[in-house]
């Protein structure tokens, strides 16, 4: 009798469990298709508007200015959560993904609109195929950590060097690291989430799951974003 009380209670606390968890990935992909969402109408309305491209192209100076406060909210956001408050953080991340659908206007200037939409598609099935194994997979993913920074570190510092060789083997190539770190993070990045998930109490009214859902969603959106950019260069049809 004791036994099945036993067995009930652990039940009803695993059943328990599951539901933050579920909440609070429910919670992060919404906030990270909002950003998606944001970013594409964006990055039409200014590819569209012959103004819009003058500012922002017409001067590196608005450009690099651009890219620069984009990186200055993503270390706000991410290193500085535990001091925003949850409103801020997500007005935060509004302001990035409009930021980013600016930047990222010109990706429908140079490709063609069905090279866009393929390489989309393409993204979400890569990415929908990462995140569930980072959700189900036994495999303990800790040692990826390393590795995956590791190769982030170098494939920006080729990309760099790459500015000024404009090598096409060289790009060529870290495409394909691109493409693969990325995919890589998505899996990783969700089973963090699924962890902080596990040890959240509640999700609803609690703002510092709020606040953790908004960092999550901007990993995420990150990892999509960059898979989705590297696919274009690899696979993208120009203009």
């Amino acid at each position: 009798m004791m036994e099945n009380i036993r067995d009930g209670v652990v039940l009803s606390a695993q059943s328990t469990r599951m539901e933050v968890v579920n909440a609070f990935f429910r919670k992060v992909y919404h906030w990270m298709t909002a950003g998606l969402i944001l970013t594409a109408v964006m990055a039409h309305v200014t590819a569209s508007s012959g103004t819009m491209l003058r500012l922002v192209f017409g001067s590196p100076y608005v450009l690099f200015g651009l890219i620069g406060l984009e990186f200055l909210l993503v270390i706000a956001i991410s290193a500085g959560i535990n001091r925003l408050s949850a409103g801020t953080a997500s007005v935060l991340f509004v302001i990035y993904s409009l930021l980013n659908g600016i930047n990222l206007s010109g990706v429908l200037l140079i490709y063609s609109g069905q090279s866009v939409f393929s390489a989309f598609l393409t993204t979400a099935g890569m990415f929908g195929l990462m995140s569930v194994y980072g959700l189900y997979s036994k495999r303990d993913l800790t040692a990826w950590r390393s590795f995956l920074t590791m190769g982030l570190f170098g494939l920006v510092l080729a990309i760099l060097i790459n500015l000024f060789m404009k090598s096409t083997m060289v790009e060529f190539v870290t495409s394909i690291f691109g493409v693969v770190i990325f995919l890589g993070l998505t899996a990783w990045d969700t089973r963090k989430l699924l962890q902080i998930g596990g040890e959240l109490d509640g999700v609803e009214g609690n703002e510092g799951a709020h606040k953790l859902a908004i960092v999550g969603a901007l990993d995420l959106y990150l990892d999509f974003i960059n898979i989705f950019l590297f696919l274009l260069r690899l696979f993208g049809r120009r203009r």
